[in-house]
Parts: C-alpha cells; structure tokens; sequence
C-alpha cells in the first residue's frame, strides 16, 4: 500500500535526509527518497546530520538536495513531513497529495525542529525524534 515513502523538509540537507536513511534501513523492502520545499539543491547533507548519521551506524555520505516537486509528489504513496506548515506547503505545490501527507512524528504527536545552524546537539535531539518516529511509521506500515 505505502511503498513509495517521500520524507519532506526545507532545505533537504538536515532532517529529511536523516529520516530517510533511518527508514531505508528499517525498511529495505519499500522505496524511501527525499526532497526539500525550499531545497539546497545538489548541496551534501548537513556535516552535522552526516556525524549524527555516522554516530548512529548510518551514512549520508552521498546525499544531494533536490526540489519538492509535483511529479515527486505523484510518484510517491506516502509523504511525511517534519512540520504542519510542510503539510500547507506540499498541497499547495500538489493539491491532490493533501490525503497522503503526514506527519513524519505524527505518532508522537509532535513536530520534528528545524536544527539548521543550530549546535550538535541540537542535531542529536533531532535524530533521537526521527528516530522514534521511524520506529513507530515501521511499526504501523
């Protein structure tokens, strides 16, 4: 049913990247990519989300930024972003998505901060809330 997972943030350099690594690994069976709304498109991930990443047995060494796009949106049966107003900016880039659009931390009932710019901790608090979340998408996929 889900077997098209899209991870949505700004930048596409920093939590969307680290979400979508997480579920790739935890599920190997579906396709997970990622994209940003405002992309630092063809920018590496963040060095601290890559050393978070690397610290957690994951590696974002080949990551690429790239555009949120509609087609993106239309090849993909899930689409989970890191805050509300993601979900406002997806559907005004595909109206039709609304109905597939969710929360990436919506079975923790929270958003997932923005950690650009921000200390390594910040970015380790963040993992730590990606991480939850994709146990719990895992669990219910």
């Amino acid at each position: 049913m889900f077997d098209k997972i899209l991870v949505v943030c700004v930048g596409n350099i920093c939590r969307s990247p680290i979400g979508e690594e997480i579920l790739k690994v935890a599920m190997p069976h579906k396709s997970v990519s990622s994209a940003g709304i405002g992309a630092l498109v063809n920018k590496p991930a963040d060095e601290k989300s890559i050393l978070v990443c690397e610290n957690n047995n994951l590696d974002l060494s080949n990551h690429l930024a790239r555009q949120l796009t509609s087609s993106l949106i239309a090849e993909h049966d899930l689409i989970l972003v890191m805050e509300k107003g993601h979900i406002e900016a997806v559907s005004k880039i595909a109206p039709s998505a609304r109905g597939k659009t969710m929360l990436f931390g919506h079975w923790l009932q929270k958003e997932i901060p923005d950690p650009y710019r921000k200390s390594l901790e910040a970015f380790e608090h963040v993992f730590e809330l990606i991480d939850k979340s994709a146990k719990e998408w895992v669990k219910n996929l």
